[in-house]
């Protein structure tokens, strides 16, 4: 046992610091081999490994075909078409409405956090600068549309968060429908009016709109048609959630209709499809890697005494299940990292407790993803990093807004959900 959370306390520190997952997760999980007595290389080169290249070989055309479709609608300029359009929908008068919108609508329809925040940045400077509020609050509008309800609770995201307890729970990605749209309006509406809260006090503390000091490029070429635009995404969520196809399958059905709704545009391909398949390799190895060190833990005898003191939480299962996600996405600064290490090592586990006790495996499901959504977004995950950097914003600029609306309401959110599963809503 105190190797194993001596691991954990390396992998959050490191993880903090800023050291890569990808030889950190080795280094903490040699730190619980020692510790637990197995032999460091076996333990390695079989046992870490293992965990490792099973996961990969799981999930990297979900990955990888989902980096590309990413690519993809923001080269061909179709993610911009839908972000143009929302916020002229919305108008310059609610822009944080129209950013948090845009966002969430590019992440549904399956477009990575990272592509979103590239896509909405330059639509998000014009309307903050009509409305004249203070770019101090792009950086939590953004996290709010794309890190928070559209990755972890509204039922059918194809939101790789929203996927993984499917292969755990046998579920399916709609999972607890009920309790991922309470989570939603919790984390939708909740973090709207505390970002129009924050808009109003900094408007009468005089701090408005300013230019960044780095003049961001804006793309002034004419979007493809809206309605045109819209239809992969669409496509990626029927496919998935309407007529069952498999992920693989529906989001290569959103590439190839990219494509030939785009096919003028076909020098553009190969470049758009390099750079998400790219992309999408450090990802999965960071994941991978994350998953690794949870396969290590689960071979050592004190992760039997770890699994007791966990189950043994007084009360609701669902409640073990959310705080060891909750804690060990916050150490690795991974909401897919986190939850990796917690159902390859617990998901059985809690399986098979949903079958022996009569609840929904669909719960546990939904209370995984929820739960990878909290502290995963803690000040040294990628993405809170990745999104202050190109929004030009500091920790001390913005982090408050980020922790609110992507760490405390999810929180309250799962908590909220956890309640009504409990008597029977899900």
């Amino acid at each position: 046992m105190l190797g194993i959370i001596l691991g954990l306390i390396v992998l959050m520190v490191l993880a903090y610091l800023g050291w890569s997952i990808l030889w950190v997760a080795p280094i903490a999980a040699g730190v619980v081999a020692i510790t637990g007595g197995l032999d460091l290389l076996d333990a390695y080169t079989d046992t870490y490994m293992g965990g490792f290249v099973e996961f990969a070989k799981a999930w990297f055309p979900v990955f990888m075909l989902g980096a590309i479709f990413g690519k993809l609608m923001e080269d061909t300029g179709m993610a911009r078409s839908v972000a143009i359009a929302l916020t002229k929908v919305i108008g310059t008068k609610r822009a944080i409405l129209g950013v948090i919108v845009s966002s969430a609508v590019l992440t549904y329809g399956g477009v990575s956090l990272f592509v979103v925040v590239f896509a909405v940045y330059p639509l998000a400077l014009t309307l903050f600068k009509e409305a004249n509020i203070s770019r101090k609050l792009i950086p939590g509008t953004v996290a709010l549309g794309a890190f928070t309800f559209t990755m972890t609770a509204l039922p059918g995201t194809p939101q790789i968060q929203n996927l993984i307890p499917m292969e755990y729970f046998n579920t399916t990605a709609t999972a607890a429908p009920i309790m991922g749209i309470i989570a939603t309006m919790v984390m939708g509406v909740g973090g709207y009016y505390y970002l129009r809260w924050q808009e109003n006090i900094q408007s009468k503390k005089g701090e408005v709109y300013t230019e960044p000091d780095k003049a961001v490029t804006v793309d002034e070429s004419n979007p493809p048609n809206f309605i045109l635009s819209v239809l992969p995404l669409l496509t990626v969520l029927l496919t998935l959630n309407l007529f069952g196809w498999d992920i693989i399958i529906a989001l290569l059905s959103g590439i190839l209709l990219i494509m030939i709704l785009n096919i003028h545009k076909v020098k553009k391909f190969v470049q758009a499809i390099n750079g998400g398949a790219v992309g999408s390799v450090t990802a999965i190895i960071n994941t991978s890697a994350a998953v690794g060190f949870g396969t290590v833990v689960k071979a050592v005898p004190g992760f039997d005494k770890l699994t007791e003191l966990l189950l043994g939480i007084k009360g609701n299962p669902l409640i073990s299940e959310a705080v060891a996600v909750n804690i060990l996405a916050g150490a690795t600064g991974s909401a897919s990292g986190g939850m990796g290490i917690a159902l390859e090592a617990l998901g059985s586990k809690y399986y098979e407790i949903a079958l022996e006790s009569g609840m929904s495996p669909e719960v546990f499901h939904r209370v995984a993803s929820l739960a990878s959504g909290g502290l995963d977004t803690l000040p040294h995950n990628g993405a809170v990093l990745t999104l202050l950097t190109i929004t030009g914003m500091s920790h001390r600029d913005s982090y408050k807004d980020i922790f609110v609306v992507a760490v405390l309401l999810p929180v309250v959110a799962l908590i909220i959900a956890i309640l009504f599963s409990t008597i029977g809503i899900y």
